[in-house]
């Protein structure tokens, strides 16, 4: 097929699989979940090591893979949204560092949920240290009101059953 041939962008109908960028995994527990990232050079600070405030996109990423691989329910007219976040940093990542960064959720309550974070450097022995831990709440509110949600029972199940117990 020549470039001239081609199917243009808005003639493709799929893209093809949706890649996972994590992982079910027992190493952890109680985690059950998390994805891999590797710390990039815009990632560090003037001392060589991941800016603190970096680390909340890995925690996003975690968070999103984990909703992926349990299968997003249609929220309908609601999102989440950030409401609360504490963040302990225990040592320092550096450029080029693999980090693992486990998510679960901790609680679920009438219009939020809690999620708990950890983020691992994988050691080149096999070992890994933690690098930083944290908790997010995020509550369910109404797009066009911006008024809190109750969570659907579907989505409080689609948590429960992945997590193995009542969240």
């Amino acid at each position: 097929m020549t470039f001239d041939e081609r199917p243009r962008a808005d003639e493709r109908t799929t893209i093809g699989p949706v890649i996972e960028l994590g992982h079910v995994t027992d190493r952890k527990p109680p985690f059950r979940y998390a994805a891999y990232t590797r710390v990039q050079f815009s990632e560090t600070d003037a001392q060589g090591v991941v800016y603190y405030g970096r680390y909340m996109p890995y925690f996003d990423l975690s968070r999103t893979e984990y909703h992926r691989h349990l299968g997003r329910i249609d929220l309908g007219g609601a999102d989440f949204v950030m409401r609360a976040m504490t963040v302990e940093y225990h040592a320092p990542a550096r450029f080029d560092d693999l980090l693992e960064i486990f998510v679960r959720a901790e609680r679920v309550g009438r219009t939020s949920v809690t999620f708990e974070h950890a983020a691992y450097r994988i050691e080149d022995d096999g070992g890994d240290t933690l690098m930083a831990a944290a908790k997010q709440t995020l509550v369910l509110i109404d797009r066009d009101t911006r008024r809190p949600l109750e969570v659907p029972a579907a989505y409080r199940e689609q948590l429960a059953a992945f997590e193995g117990v009542a969240v």
